[in-house]
């Protein structure tokens, strides 16, 4: 079932999704060479705990972290580690979520690890862009299918492929609610976005094909021909106005 928001829940969210936005560039900032995923983990959960917020990603269905850190090949859930060292010319997706005052914030970035190959380059830059050109024209009454178009085409265009084994959802109260919210599909299908919505849209863009493998620790993600993936997302309401994006 799909949940409006009011206008004074939508400010709960807002609340959330600036405690989301403040982890991702606390880790934009610390991380480097050397560092372990674990590292980022902890990084990640004291920031939120000393907010007096939680950690939605924490247990959730067993998950064991904070945060989902995806190097290369990982497409999502990637889980933290003291054995996984970030080395340079890697890129890594850092997916966070926020729960406060009972109201969750979501969002992801990937980041370079020093000098890093034209084609991850371009691969973050396009995927950060789809999200851009998925929420472009967005308002009250579009139908959910132009997100997934736009972010489809935006992606191909530059030669890349779009996951479709995974996709974004509605959010608010929980951290995944209806409606799910694909990266590709037709232009003018689907259901239509009302005012009170909030939703994660969250382009997952690989270098190589689309598909992907599901690894045997039943949460990491990885591109079937182990080629890069890149992954942005942010939290977004529909309002009056068109969008307001809740996590940056």
């Amino acid at each position: 079932m799909i949940t409006i928001k009011t206008e004074a829940q939508i400010a709960r969210m807002r609340e959330s999704g600036r405690l989301t936005k403040n982890v991702l560039d606390l880790i934009g900032r610390e991380i480097r060479e050397g560092m372990t995923t674990k590292d980022l983990d902890i990084l990640a959960y004291e920031y939120i705990k000393s907010c007096g917020a939680e950690p939605s990603f924490l247990g959730y269905n067993g998950f064991p972290a904070s945060i989902c850190a995806s190097i290369d090949e990982y497409v999502v859930h990637g889980i933290p580690s003291d054995d996984v060292v970030l080395k340079r010319g890697q890129i890594i997706s850092i997916d966070v979520g926020v729960v406060y005052n009972g109201w969750q914030g979501d969002a992801a970035r990937t980041f370079a690890i020093g000098e890093v190959s034209e084609e991850k380059k371009k691969l973050i830059k396009v995927t950060e862009e789809c999200f851009f050109k998925a929420v472009q024209n967005l308002h009250d009454g579009s139908p959910i299918g132009d997100i997934g178009y736009n972010v489809q085409t935006h992606a191909e265009a530059n030669g890349f492929s779009v996951v479709r084994a995974l996709v974004g959802h509605g959010i608010g109260k929980q951290m995944h609610e209806d409606p799910s919210v694909p990266n590709y599909g037709r232009k003018g299908t689907g259901i239509r976005l009302k005012k009170g919505m909030t939703i994660a849209i969250e382009p997952m863009i690989n270098a190589g094909v689309y598909q992907v493998d599901f690894l045997n620790d039943g949460w990491s993600v990885v591109t079937k021909d182990r080629r890069p993936s890149a992954h942005y997302e942010n939290t977004i309401a529909i309002t009056d106005n068109g969008v307001e994006i809740l996590t940056l």
